[in-house]
């Protein structure tokens, strides 16, 4: 019965997909719908597709869930289905700052989830829709700092702004991008000079906050010397650093101001909080694999939290799952793992 089995596999992969057991065998799924498609069950085989699209966008993966969904006809579904996929498509929207995109989903997915009747599904579309109405990230300039909504996020990446960008580590303007995720001095250095413009920066403060020191002597102050020659390499055509009597300062080349975006709220494990943030329980195994990062790693990030009372476990061993209630008025969207438009 290739049927049968088919379902049963498409019934194994959601199962897994609620518990987060994310590392599951996209090859076993793949052959399921290509069984059901060649059955004629069509559902099913959408079914299918969601539930391979709604795993690539808990992992980052956002190209390959669009080109998913994209093979997936979404006239065809019943209105559970639609609910479903909508949300999805708001989900890759959401992450890639397109907001008019997301809130178009969004209508969809509300009209389709009021068909089905489901009352689940309808406060799943309503949990989907406030992330658009809560603060996503604090915008830090002339010394002031205030809260701003996705859209207002978007809105500011096109501007002519120069943005030093402290949810995604990089430095960018509405054309160029340059990523300083792995040069962490660098990016300690230009957010302290782009929270301080128009001013400067002393040079006694960009050494004890980027070297993590509190006691300067020359050979720091030849190392700030250096590492603000690379930074000004790095930056390339976005903005120069200029030394000023007490320090430096940072020039930009275009003709908008610095500003800081930052997360709403700063805390060391905050992409580990991004994604308990769905309610929903996971596994360290699942948090790597979202993640990109070695399990023990996660580990030391969960028991850190659960020390400080932001997690709680449930189980034992290879069962034990994580969860935390999500962070009220904010969304977590910007610490999600995924790449971030025109990066």
């Amino acid at each position: 019965e290739a049927v049968a089995r088919a379902r049963c596999v498409v019934a194994e992969a959601e199962i897994a997909l609620v518990s987060r057991d994310l590392g599951w065998p996209e090859e076993a799924l793949d052959t399921a719908r290509a069984t059901l498609e060649a059955h004629g069950d069509r559902v099913n085989a959408a079914h299918a597709r969601y539930l391979e699209a709604r795993r690539l966008l808990l992992i980052g993966r956002l190209d390959e869930a669009e080109h998913a969904l994209a093979e997936l006809d979404h006239a065809l579904l019943p209105p559970a289905l639609s609910t479903a996929h909508a949300l999805v498509v708001a989900g890759i929207a959401i992450r890639r700052l397109r907001t008019a995109a997301a809130r178009a989903a969004l209508a969809r997915a509300e009209r389709a989830a009021r068909l089905a009747g489901i009352p689940a599904l309808t406060a799943e579309v309503e949990s989907a829709a406030r992330v658009l109405a809560t603060p996503a990230a604090r915008l830090i300039a002339h010394g002031e700092a205030r809260l701003l909504l996705l859209d207002e996020v978007e809105a500011l990446l096109a501007s002519k702004a120069l943005v030093v960008d402290a949810c995604r580590h990089v430095v960018r303007d509405a054309r160029t991008v340059v990523s300083l995720a792995r040069r962490p001095v660098l990016f300690a250095l230009v957010r302290l000079l782009g929270e301080a413009w128009p001013g400067d920066v002393p040079r006694g403060t960009l050494i004890a906050r980027a070297f993590r020191t509190r006691f300067a002597d020359e050979t720091h102050r030849a190392r700030l010397r250096v590492e603000v020659g690379r930074l000004r390499t790095a930056l390339g055509t976005l903005a120069d650093v200029r030394a000023t009597p007490r320090g430096f300062t940072l020039v930009p080349h275009g003709t908008g101001e610095v500003v800081v975006l930052a997360r709403p709220i700063e805390e060391p494990h905050a992409a580990v909080l991004a994604l308990l943030d769905d309610g929903e329980t996971w596994s360290s195994s699942a948090l790597a694999l979202a993640l990109g990062a070695s399990q023990r790693t996660v580990q030391r990030a969960l028991d850190a939290l659960a020390a400080a009372g932001k997690v709680q476990s449930l189980g034992r061993g290879r069962a034990r799952r994580w969860m935390t209630p999500p962070v009220p008025g904010f969304t977590t969207t910007l610490l999600l793992p995924g790449p971030y438009p025109g990066s």
